[in-house]
């Protein structure tokens, strides 16, 4: 527990004096982050878009086939 103390009193210390090196890090370790998360949802959107699309070319067919028995 006084391990954790001390690294979080040396962190803090260390951010404190010099701000600009722990932004760059910080935006440096989030940016891998950041772009999967845009690739992710890209691919999501996508996979989205095309069950829709399917689900709507069903229906279509559904409603001809309604059609056509009555």
């Amino acid at each position: 527990m006084l391990a954790m103390r001390t690294w979080a009193e040396c962190a803090v210390e260390g951010t404190a004096k010099d701000t600009c090196d722990f932004l760059t890090t910080v935006i440096l370790a989030l940016t891998p982050l950041f772009l999967a998360r845009a690739v992710l949802s890209w691919k999501l959107a996508k996979m989205i878009e095309a069950r829709d699309k399917e689900l709507k070319k069903k229906q279509k067919h559904q409603e001809i086939l309604q059609k056509l028995n009555n």
